[in-house]
């Protein structure tokens, strides 16, 4: 180790603190982007906003990059950040208010147009769903939190959260089966 003028260990710059926090920052970046975004875009369908939510999640992250003490919690850090981003959006400035079934999810994919219209059915069954079990039902499919993580997230016990996992799927089901049958009826069939 190089000693200075005074024979003393020269103490670590912030430079170099900071570029280790700078590499960290990044990786967790590049390794969630994609997930915040298309959960962002889920809450507010929006590209506008869901990149703003983005863009101010991600500098809330630098910002209290330290206190993240587990990189296997990162996702679930991000989400629960983002989450809080989105809710300040609210309680500063009041959007206007779109009906959600007008706007269809962002897809790159090309998919073929009867599973176009089977996620846009789904998706509007999903959003009918009660938000208590709405939002932990997205958690899961969409950004592929496990129970616990959840929990973590919603501020939830497990169970209730497992609870509310089973009734929103067997609600979808419902509704879904529900859906088929009205299909069948109007096309001729029953």
């Amino acid at each position: 180790m190089l000693k200075n003028f005074f024979g003393k260990k020269p103490e670590a710059t912030p430079v170099s603190v900071d570029m280790d926090k700078q590499r960290r920052y990044e990786a967790l970046v590049r390794a969630w982007h994609k997930d915040l975004y298309r959960y962002a875009y889920w809450l507010c369908k929006d590209q506008h906003i869901a990149e703003d939510l983005v863009q101010e999640t991600c500098l809330r992250a630098w910002r209290s990059l330290d206190s993240l003490a587990d990189d296997n919690a990162a996702k679930a850090w991000l989400i629960t950040i983002l989450r809080r981003e989105n809710a300040r959006r609210f309680e500063r400035k009041q959007f206007d208010l779109v009906d959600i079934d007008d706007h269809a999810v962002a897809d790159t994919s090309h998919p073929s147009e009867e599973a176009s219209m089977e996620q846009q059915l789904l998706h509007r069954q999903i959003m009918k769903l009660p938000a208590e079990y709405r939002e932990p039902l997205v958690l899961q499919v969409l950004a592929g939190f496990s129970g616990e993580e959840i929990a973590d997230i919603l501020s939830l016990n497990k169970n209730t959260v497992m609870t509310r996992l089973f009734r929103a799927r067997n609600m979808l089901k419902d509704q879904l089966s529900g859906n088929s049958q009205t299909r069948g009826q109007t096309n001729g069939r029953s």
